[in-house]
Formats: C-alpha cells, sequence, structure tokens
C-alpha cells in the first residue's frame, strides 16, 4: 500500500502503534467513503482517508493527510452544522447531520455526515474520531418545488422524537433553505442505512487489528471504573487534604490517564470524579483551546520538564474558562517519575489569592503533591528494605 510517504510517518504511527500493521490494508480495501482523525496530534488532523473518499472528494492522499477537516468546508457550509460538529468532538459524542462541503475543484456537495469516536477499551480515553460521509441522492419529483410542506413536516416530526432542540432548529433550517430553494436535500433511510453500514465496516477493522496488539478499541466508552492502578488510601487521603484544583496523571499507561482529581478541581469544572478518572485531561480543550500551548505541554512531559500555559477550557455545562495551566513531573523516592501533577487555576478567580501571585499558588501546589508523594513512597519503601535485610 503507498497511500503514506516517508514524510507522514507520524501519521502511520498513529494507526499502526495501536493496530496491526495489515490495519492499513484492511482499510483501504473498504469501499465506503470515511476518514480517520488523531485528537491527539496536534490540529486534529487526517491519518487516514479512503479510496471512495479521494475518488468523490478530488484530493490526492498526500494533499489531505496531516490537514484538519476543515480544508473540505467553504461558503455554503453551514456553521451551525460546523459548532454542532466540534461540540460533538469536545464531548466525545456521535453526531449524524447533513453537511456541505467542497471537492478539490471548488464545486459543493451535499453529504450525510456520521461521525464517532474510538475509544480504548483499558482506559477509556478517545483515540481516533472516524467520519464517514454519504452523499445525498436527489431524488426524482424533488425539483421545484416539489418537496412539498407535508413531507417537510414529516420529517420534522421524525427528527424531533430523537433530537435535542439545537438539533431541531439545525434540521428546521434546512428544511427552510430547502422550500426556499425549491430542492430537496433530505437523507432518506438509504443514506442513513449506508452511514451506519459503514461505520460497522470500519469499527469491526479496527477492532480486530487493535486485537492482535492487545490495545483493544470500540465505540462505546467503557462505563462503570475504568481499569486504572489504584491509589494507596495513604496516598488519596494525604492529596486529599490538599485544598488546591489539581490533577494527578499516570505517563506509564496508554494515553496518561488521570489516577486523582481534586474536589476543587471537581467544583471548578462541574464534573464528577468518575467521570474524570482513567480519561486525558484534554477532555477540557475545545474550540478556541490553543495547538501551540498543547504542543508545549507535549514537550515538556517529553523533556520530562515542567511548564505554564494560558488555555481556554471548558466546564462540563459547556461554559468556558481561562485556565493558568501548570505541569510539572513528580518523583518517587527512587527518583524515579511516578506521575504528572497539572495544577488549574481560573484566571477569573486570581482576586481570590490573597494577594499570592499564580506563580506561587502553583509552586505550593505542586510541591504539596510532591511532598504527600514521596512521603508515601517513602513509608512503602521502608518496610520493604528491613524485610530484605533480614
Amino acid at each position: 500500500m503507498d497511500s503514506f510517504s516517508s514524510h507522514s510517518e507520524p501519521l502511520r504511527l498513529s494507526l499502526t502503534s495501536r493496530y496491526s500493521d495489515w490495519v492499513l490494508e484492511a482499510l483501504d480495501e473498504l469501499s465506503d467513503c470515511f476518514l480517520i482523525t488523531d485528537p491527539a496530534i496536534s490540529g486534529h488532523p487526517i491519518v487516514f482517508a479512503s479510496q471512495s473518499f479521494l475518488a468523490i472528494s478530488g484530493y490526492a492522499q498526500s494533499e489531505i493527510l496531516g490537514k484538519n477537516p476543515r480544508l473540505f468546508q467553504g461558503p455554503e457550509t453551514d456553521r451551525g452544522s460546523v459548532s454542532q460538529i466540534r461540540e460533538a468532538v469536545r464531548t466525545q459524542q456521535t453526531v449524524q447531520i447533513m453537511l456541505v462541503n467542497y471537492r478539490k475543484d471548488g464545486t459543493p456537495h451535499q453529504v450525510l455526515f456520521h461521525m464517532s469516536p474510538v475509544f480504548g477499551q483499558v482506559d477509556g480515553t478517545v483515540v481516533h474520531f472516524f467520519a464517514v460521509q454519504v452523499p445525498i441522492v436527489k431524488r426524482p419529483g424533488t425539483r421545484h418545488g416539489a418537496c412539498s410542506r407535508a413531507l417537510l413536516r414529516g420529517c420534522r416530526d421524525e427528527v424531533r422524537m430523537g433530537c435535542d432542540a439545537p438539533a431541531q432548529k439545525l434540521f428546521d433550517n434546512v428544511c427552510n433553505k430547502v422550500s426556499e430553494g425549491g430542492e430537496s436535500c433530505i437523507a432518506g433511510e438509504w443514506e442513513k442505512e449506508t452511514a451506519l453500514n459503514a461505520a460497522n465496516n470500519i469499527i469491526s477493522a479496527l477492532n480486530r487489528y487493535s486485537k492482535l496488539t492487545g490495545l483493544v478499541v470500540g465505540t462505546k466508552q467503557c462505563c462503570g471504573p475504568r481499569t486504572i492502578p489504584a491509589l494507596s488510601s495513604c496516598l488519596k487521603l494525604s492529596l486529599g487534604g490538599i485544598k488546591k484544583s489539581f490533577l494527578l496523571s499516570d505517563p506509564h499507561l496508554p494515553g496518561m490517564p488521570i489516577v486523582y482529581a481534586s474536589d476543587a478541581f471537581l467544583s471548578l469544572t462541574g464534573y464528577s470524579r468518575c467521570e474524570v478518572l482513567g480519561r486525558n485531561s484534554k477532555f477540557l480543550n475545545g474550540p478556541g483551546t490553543c495547538s501551540k500551548a498543547l504542543q508545549q505541554i507535549n514537550k515538556s512531559i517529553g523533556a520530562e520538564k515542567s511548564c505554564t500555559v494560558r488555555l481556554l477550557n471548558y466546564r462540563k455545562d459547556g461554559s468556558s474558562f481561562w485556565n493558568l495551566f501548570h505541569i510539572s513531573p513528580v518523583r518517587n523516592a527512587t527518583g524515579k517519575i511516578a506521575y504528572y501533577i497539572g495544577a488549574i487555576l481560573d484566571e477569573a478567580s486570581q482576586g481570590e489569592l490573597n494577594g499570592i501571585s499564580p506563580e506561587m499558588w502553583q509552586f505550593g501546589t505542586v510541591g504539596a503533591v510532591k511532598v504527600a508523594v514521596r512521603s508515601i513512597s517513602f513509608s512503602c519503601a521502608g518496610p520493604s528494605r528491613s524485610s530484605n535485610s533480614r
């Protein structure tokens, strides 16, 4: 398979590092029209495009790998639809909507867009998104106003049965445009069934080849407690006494999942502890989160160093806040990195620091966590050395 060139090796590794190398060939053999993206790479780029998608869009594989899917948007692409996709990415949900995309030659075409997250079954984190795109067939008798009000009203009623208010509004806007333009562009049962079949084909291939590496994936996030190492009760007790907003992540597990979240963090973001543990902290990111700041964080982790950045983050209710985020490695009694602490400070709450600078607040939080971790690891190491000496 020559879909990937040497300069796109990081994009290839996005797939082959989790799945068997054979996954590329298996995906390439699917006749479905779809893209796969990686939210863990800065810019959330495309890491795979099917042959059917390339044929419909007119692009070559080399022209779109590493690019964000916004490449295919244009003047007629509905901003509300784009916002709905972004929200689905931020909340790690499946979305199915009608969307106007653009081919390489600049011509618009309408598709039924079906996007789903792919979760790692060990830690529950999102490892990829796949987006199926089914061209909407213009059916006979739908031109020049033939799409009757009764049909549109029936479609609206059907949508209202299974969609929330924003989705209803979006669908109503599309129907109004259809009535004004005199041409129907509503996805029918054939398009919906095609999208679902394609989604099943894609996840089936990803699941099959992920089992060969032991890093199994699926479209459903692990429910209940995630499979992460339990912190000792002594460490939890020590960390619970630190009344600051922070997260503790384990860099030795795939996806660097959160293993501890402070009460202050839960109060700030609105999440419950079970919704946070086992996830990567990137679930706090969303539209407007600076990719350069995220790159800086990744570089600091790679270099085992601390860094401070200013991030636009989001609470559970969707409201945003500016996070003065400080991340630092936490070493155990032997000097090895055991965790990374992320100290979260809402920029709007600086006035509540009683004259302490944000930097001193961050250093104080990090220092308290490091003392807790080292004291526990020392107490655990002592008896072990003693028993060995006997």
